[in-house]
């Protein structure tokens, strides 16, 4: 039995006096009809304005919407205004629905002021960025102390092997940069103090210097620079390959499984490493009292008796045990919201250094005014 034809015979479009009217429906079988044809016409189109009524058009699909966007597109002036008007509630919920976005123009973008965008970039920055952080900054903050108790969903051993990577492999590095450091700065202080004397005080200079100050703050610079990138670059590395997921599908916690262990070894190690780069910082500056202000090796152990304090050396640890949080935590943060695929990775693995030497030096100048 032949099957019944539903196409309308009537017209499915009439333009006159500057208005294109379509009738009955405007859908894919209507399309496929008489797109082609329309499209001839349109592109002789020469008026500064077309109106498409959709008045008369009782039914509208995805086709019939993105076909409008695609005569606008083949009008031969560019700066034709177009106006859709006499679609009824229905079709409205179609065209809204399936209408390709609107880019902004140059204009409209340029007309935006400056504090108009400031202040949208502070409200995104402050919805996006400081609400994700806190929150990973608390997950983190309970697994890490959970997971001193409950070890089933760790690797076993893995907090040992974060420790020999992130702490015993610093080491050397730590080691030459602390003396190199305490060698420049008793030297750069020297020939100020044997102006007027004071070549004793060049001990006190290094001793409390390099235990308060520097020791940590060197030793959280270099571990963001070469852990804090290890960490956001592996974390990326795993969000792009969709490894996260597959973790999640298991059933197991990214941060718990992957991160934790990670924070308790920078915890763990961190304060040994500033340890190790305040004894090779003044190490250092003692290289330099003795070869270049005649100060012997035993007058400078006399002295720094008296200068350290164990109050420098408790303030060194602390400061390096709030910047290995703060390390692992922005390599973490970085790492999680990669975007961009593999050229991605390079990208926030960079912001995620940048960040943590940033929040590193700011922990520590609010630390500095809090113990002094």
């Amino acid at each position: 039995m032949p099957s019944k034809k539903t196409g309308s015979t009537k017209p499915n479009y009439r333009i006159e006096d500057g208005t294109l009217f379509f009738i009955d429906q405007l859908t894919l079988s209507d399309v496929s009809t008489f797109g082609l044809k329309l499209l001839k016409k349109i592109r002789r189109y020469d008026e500064n304005e077309l109106k498409i009524d959709l008045n008369a058009v009782s039914k509208m699909d995805s086709a019939g919407v993105v076909f409008l966007d695609h005569l606008q597109a083949h009008l031969p002036r560019k700066n034709t205004n177009v106006l859709v008007t006499g679609a009824n509630e229905n079709i409205r919920k179609i065209l809204k629905t399936f209408a390709k976005p609107q880019e902004m123009t140059r204009e409209e973008i340029e007309r935006t002021g400056l504090f108009e965008r400031i202040g949208r970039k502070t409200y995104d920055f402050r919805q996006d960025v400081i609400g994700d952080y806190l929150f990973l900054m608390a997950d983190l903050a309970y697994w890490t102390f959970v997971g001193l108790f409950k070890r089933k969903a760790q690797r076993k051993g893995e907090v040992v092997n974060q420790a020999v990577n992130i702490g015993v492999n610093a080491l050397p590095l730590v080691a030459l940069i602390s003396f190199l450091i305490g060698l420049v700065l008793a030297l750069q202080s020297a020939a100020q103090l044997r102006q007027f004397g004071a070549n004793i005080f060049i001990v006190d200079l290094v001793v409390i210097a390099m235990t308060a100050e520097m020791g940590p703050l060197l030793t959280a610079i270099m571990i963001a620079g070469r852990s804090g990138s290890a960490i956001a670059s592996e974390l990326a590395s795993m969000k792009v390959a969709e490894e996260l997921d597959a973790l999640n599908t298991l059933g197991l916690n990214p941060v718990r499984y992957l991160v934790v262990p990670k924070m308790q070894a920078s915890i763990l190690t961190l304060p040994f490493l500033t340890l190790m780069a305040d004894i090779f910082g003044i190490f250092g500056g003692m290289m330099v009292a003795y070869f270049y202000l005649d100060i012997s090796f035993f007058v400078f152990f006399h002295r720094m008796a008296d200068s350290l304090l164990l109050k420098d050396i408790i303030t060194g640890i602390i400061k390096s045990l709030v910047f290995a949080g703060i390390i692992v935590q922005t390599g973490t943060f970085f790492g999680l919201h990669v975007e961009g695929g593999a050229v991605g990775v390079g990208k926030y693995t960079t912001r995620a250094v940048v960040t943590s030497i940033f929040l590193v030096i700011l922990a520590d100048s609010a630390m500095g005014l809090l113990f002094y």
